[in-house]
């Protein structure tokens, strides 16, 4: 695969899809993965994260840095990935707040840009016959399936933490399927992308400041102990997953994409924006609270809108906002590879 030559302009565009990615990767039912399809770079990410193998493993144990740099395309990765931590203490932050205050119009902007998804990847797509027909609903059901199971609960063993950051991070490898979203359904979504992600922002926080306090703060050492197994999980799952999807992309890309419109198209459910939460409740039914005292939502109750109010009515200018935001996405991609 050829790796073209980037501007300014191209890596900045790179970092700011890596902010995108970030802040898809952490809401329930929204996959990063839609956003590297639909942004263009989705064959690139997954080819480059192949690189990583047994030559790339010699490279660097030989010290050969520059080659391994090129090898694995680590200019591209290196921007994406920096979007992507950017993201995750800022972004993501921000999102929270507004799904806290303006929870409706956030699922509707989603909710919007998941529908332009389904336009952006079907409409170029011209081969469908009776096995992709089959694809497309196979993929339909399992997303709509996934969207209606009720979660477990936490559960902070190694192991478990583990197998959770290596399935967890097909929300960037696979388009439509909600790294996050899997993560409620394991019931360690507030453990790992909440808990975790603050007690490492604390932390570089209070190593910035001088106060190493922190070490002798078990429950600390603990959270970041199982944010470094989450990590690990992740990083192994990510190159595992990209040979595997690097060699069904090669061999079955129209049966793959079938499915991936499937699974995009199932997942609308899950971020359907007119819905209440159902929190998770103890044997006395009292609610059960995360760490931050915030309420554990176990799965969502939704409800057709009342066309009568007004906050219907500005939910829909989301969905138009959002679907808009894949068409310019769109419109750059065309206008980017012309210019190539």
């Amino acid at each position: 695969m050829y790796y073209k030559e980037r501007t300014f302009r191209d890596k900045f565009f790179l970092v700011t899809k890596g902010l995108a990615m970030g802040a898809a990767n952490k809401v329930p039912g929204v996959s990063g993965g839609v956003v590297a399809f639909v942004a263009g770079f989705y064959e690139e990410f997954i080819y480059s994260l192949q690189k990583i193998n047994g030559k790339a493993f010699k490279l660097l144990i030989n010290g050969r840095f520059t080659s391994l740099y090129k090898y694995i395309n680590g200019r591209f990765l290196a921007l994406l990935i920096f979007g992507m931590l950017v993201s995750y203490f800022s972004i993501s932050k921000i999102l929270d707040y507004f799904i806290a205050k303006k929870e409706l119009y956030v699922w509707a902007a989603f909710f919007g840009m998941i529908v332009g998804s389904i336009y952006y990847i079907a409409k170029d797509f011209h081969y469908w016959n009776r096995k992709t027909i089959i694809s497309f609903l196979t993929g339909l059901a399992v997303g709509i399936s996934i969207s209606f199971l009720s979660p477990a609960k936490e559960n902070d063993n190694l192991f478990f933490v583990f197998f959770c950051g290596m399935i967890s991070v097909s929300g960037m490898t696979l388009p439509g399927l909600s790294g996050s979203f899997i993560l409620i359904l394991l019931g360690n979504y507030v453990l790992l992308l909440v808990d975790s992600v603050n007690a490492l922002y604390d932390t570089i926080g209070d190593l910035f400041k001088g106060d190493f306090s922190f070490v002798s703060d078990p429950e600390r050492i603990r959270i970041l102990e199982i944010l470094g197994i989450f990590t690990l999980g992740s990083t192994i799952g990510l190159v595992t997953l990209s040979h595997l999807l690097n060699y069904v992309l090669k061999h079955f890309k129209h049966i793959s994409t079938a499915v991936i419109i499937g699974f995009i198209s199932g997942s609308l459910g899950v971020v359907w924006p007119w819905k209440t939460a159902i929190y998770k409740t103890d044997v006395q039914g009292n609610f059960l609270n995360d760490s931050n005292g915030v309420k554990i939502i176990q799965n969502y109750k939704r409800y057709i809108p009342d066309f009568t109010n007004l906050d219907t009515w500005i939910a829909f200018i989301f969905i138009i906002i959002g679907i808009a935001i894949i068409l310019i996405l769109d419109w750059y991609g065309k206008r980017t590879r012309k210019k190539v």
